[in-house]
């Protein structure tokens, strides 16, 4: 057990408190907890590269950690905020499919979770988790609706990643570098 893995063991930790939180109508401390656990996301592979501590166990831990916590984002989403939910059910459906099915794809070809950690599923996060906040502040929705395009993409991306690879990788950053990678390895032969 390294640092970074420690912080993603965390994050997966504050799943329960986030719970906690939603089921007892505490919405404050319940993104304050929310906003840790994305600081988390961004510590542990940050950590990692410059510890030198990037491991395939690593890779699994933050995207198990990614899994529980966006999927608990959603749950408590729904409890805290129901009829926000309501409104905006459409683009929740659509962000959920597009973070589930590339999973779902993996599990079939891989019996795995995937751990792609691609540039798009960083920015869809990043963007999606923005939105939430200002959705749910009740701020603006209209960033909500426009980070489901950053979520399908992504979604789309890291599918068309699971399709073109032989065998399960971690860490593979676009599907630009899977065919780039295909393509030398048949030109090689």
């Amino acid at each position: 057990m390294n640092l970074p893995n420690l912080v993603s063991v965390i994050r997966i930790l504050l799943a329960p408190a986030m719970f906690y939180f939603a089921l007892n109508q505490q919405s404050y401390w319940f993104f304050g907890v929310l906003i840790f656990a994305v600081f988390t996301d961004v510590l542990d592979g940050f950590l990692a590269r410059i510890l030198d501590q990037a491991t395939t166990l690593g890779s699994r831990l933050d995207s198990w950690g990614d899994f529980i916590i966006y999927a608990t984002m959603a749950i408590c989403a729904w409890i805290l905020w129901p009829d926000i939910m309501l409104r905006e059910k459409l683009y929740f459906i659509i962000i959920v499919l597009s973070f589930t099915l590339p999973v779902l794809v993996g599990l079939i070809k891989f019996h795995t979770i995937i751990s792609y950690h691609t540039w798009s599923v960083k920015l869809a996060v990043a963007v999606t988790t923005i939105s939430y906040i200002l959705l749910f502040a009740e701020i603006s929705d209209w960033p909500f609706r426009i980070a489901t395009l950053f979520c399908v993409y992504a979604a789309i991306e890291e599918i068309a990643i699971t399709l073109l690879i032989h065998r399960q990788r971690v860490n593979v950053r676009t599907v630009w570098q899977v065919l780039k990678y295909n393509k030398n390895s048949h030109g090689s032969r």
